[in-house]
């Protein structure tokens, strides 16, 4: 194998590598081959729990970790290098390849989702709860597991989709939208579903998040006694 990083879409790479290490300068990043041929995908765990991809040309170096700051650097110097690899220290699951789209969303509707939350977390950082000063990290954690959207797919009406403000935020965050003076229509979002993985695929990139469970608790059945 090439100990080249095999990314020919540099623009895009930086990019997308730019907002994760501003996120977190710590961050690893996963290359993996994409289809069609001669293209990888970019995978990310975000700071709050969901993984973020942007898929961009080029082969790649195969399924490979290395740090998001170090593939950056290289990049941005016009260098071909592929960083040293930290395999073992990706530990999250991807999610499967397959899946299907249950809805599509207007980016601006998420924009506008992404920007309320962040104006509650500021005012309340300011002025507390109903009076009481609240921690910044208990307030955060509540904003992003407030549940921003419920999608009810056709076919599974007793089955609701239920995308998280840490989705949200990934996808604006990430850039994965694009300018916010994008036409109408050139900014939709799919809402995209596969086991137990619920995805927003913008233009630029998705976001993936794995439910924490799909059990359900059903009251025991009557037992007959004889």
């Amino acid at each position: 194998m090439s100990d080249g990083h095999g990314i020919v879409g540099v623009a895009d790479a930086g990019a997308f590598l730019a907002r994760l290490v501003r996120l977190e300068r710590a961050a690893l990043v996963r290359l993996r081959p994409a289809a069609p041929a001669a293209r990888t995908a970019l995978w990310a765990r975000l700071p709050w729990g969901v993984l973020a991809v942007r898929t961009v040309a080029g082969p790649g170096a195969g399924d490979v970790t290395v740090a998001a700051g170090q593939l950056l650097a290289e990049l941005a110097a016009g260098r071909a290098a592929l960083p040293a690899r930290l395999d073992a220290q990706w530990r999250w699951a991807l999610p499967p390849a397959a899946g299907r789209r249950v809805e599509t969303l207007p980016g601006g509707e998420l924009r506008r989702l992404a920007d309320a939350a962040a104006g509650t977390l500021r005012e309340a950082a300011e002025q507390g709860v109903a009076g009481r000063a609240v921690g910044q990290r208990a307030l955060r954690d509540a904003l992003l597991d407030h549940v921003a959207v419920v999608v009810t797919p056709d076919d599974e009406p007793d089955r609701p989709v239920e995308v998280t403000q840490r989705m949200v935020q990934g996808l604006v965050r990430m850039g994965f939208l694009g300018p916010s003076e994008a036409p109408p229509g050139e900014d939709r979002v799919q809402v995209r579903t596969t086991g137990r993985w619920i995805g927003l695929v913008g233009p630029y990139g998705a976001i993936w998040s794995q439910k924490a469970t799909d059990l359900a608790v059903r009251p025991a059945e009557a037992q007959a006694k004889g």
